[in-house]
Formats: C-alpha cells, structure tokens, sequence
C-alpha cells in the first residue's frame, strides 16, 4: 500500500473506475449473449430488439471509455452480419 497522499487518493480512484469497467463490460457480454441466444432460436422480432440493446450497451461502454470504438463497431457489424444470416432486415 502507498504511503504518500496523493497516491492512496489514486488507489481509491482507480478501483472505483475498475469496478464501473468490471460492470459495463458485463453487461456487454450479457446483451451479446442475449443476441446469440436470439440467432440460435431464430425468433425475427426477439433478434433485432437483442441487436439494439446489445449495439446500444456497445455505444454506452464507448461513450464511457470501457472499449475503444473500433472495437465496438466490430462487435456491432458481425452481430448485424449474423442477424442477416439468421434471415432479419
């Protein structure tokens, strides 16, 4: 443990950005989870309301600095590549 102020300031501020990343990125794998459930059922209308809350959970941890936007943008496209596979849009 640091002995100096300003570096126990920072330990206390890091772990609170570590346990907000830890959540955001959970709730990423949980939507895309949700999605790929959706694809293996094959329910049109249960797939693209999956595909919106996942590509909305992906712009949120972007906005909030957990994943870097190309990153994002690759997970958003392969879903959406996916769905049209599974024969939505």
């Amino acid at each position: 443990m640091a002995n100096i102020k300003s570096q126990i300031k920072r330990v206390k501020t890091n772990d609170k950005a570590r346990l907000r990343n830890k959540a955001v990125s959970s709730s990423i794998k949980t939507a895309v989870r949700k999605f790929r459930d959706a694809v293996t059922a094959g329910d049109a209308k249960v797939i693209t309301t999956e595909l919106r809350s996942a590509s909305q959970a992906l712009d949120v941890a972007v906005a909030k600095g957990v994943l870097h936007k190309n990153a994002a943008a690759n997970k958003k496209s392969s879903m959406a590549k996916s769905a049209t596979k599974a024969g939505v849009r």
